[in-house]
């Protein structure tokens, strides 16, 4: 299960930072399905969910605008990996009372291998819509971020099926993609 949880909290971070450490925090704070350790306890301070909130709303709304979002996604590739890591390491922490270093290490590798999908899968959205896609591509993201966050924090087996189903719409968006761009113009067209 511990190794389901950093899976998911790993993968939501590389999607959007601030989501799974804030479902974290506030479920640390407000409820008691999330114990985070004495050295994780900061997530659920009021302030750091605050500030948290407000991070998470400016990526949200920066990832929607086209131009904009390559420039979250360039301050991204520093700070979804290390927001991967704490997320990883106070989440597995919580579920086995045990938040090795290594972890954390794991945590920011496979946030930053989310990450740099996602800002290539971006890129070709954004080629092939000319930026309007993006809205698009960030709401999807987004959902994917919150389902993966909430399924390792309160059913890990879940992680699984949140993950096939995101890699699923990924594969249909690059095959659309493809055939897409393999599509001869409509006729009438100059080329």
């Amino acid at each position: 299960m511990e190794v389901l949880v950093g899976l998911g909290l790993a993968s939501a971070a590389g999607l959007n930072a601030y989501l799974p450490l804030l479902l974290l925090g506030a479920l640390a704070r407000f409820t008691d399905l999330v114990p985070l350790p004495p050295e994780w306890s900061w997530l659920s301070d009021p302030v750091c969910l605050a500030v948290l909130a407000v991070l998470l709303l400016v990526e949200v709304v920066a990832d929607k605008i086209p131009g904009v979002d390559h420039l979250n996604d360039v301050l991204g590739a520093v700070v979804r990996p290390a927001a991967g890591g704490i997320a990883v390491g106070a989440g597995t922490a919580s579920t086995s009372g045990d938040g090795q270093w290594w972890t954390v290490v794991l945590g920011a590798v496979l946030a930053l291998v989310v990450t740099v999908a996602k800002s290539a899968g971006r890129a070709a959205v954004n080629a092939t819509t000319v930026g309007t896609g993006a809205p698009v591509a960030s709401t999807l993201e987004d959902g994917a971020s919150l389902a993966l966050s909430l399924s390792a924090l309160l059913a890990p087996v879940l992680v699984l099926v949140a993950l096939v189903g995101v890699a699923a719409v990924v594969l249909l968006a690059a095959l659309r993609v493809r055939r897409r761009r393999a599509a001869p113009p409509p006729s009438g067209w100059i080329v």
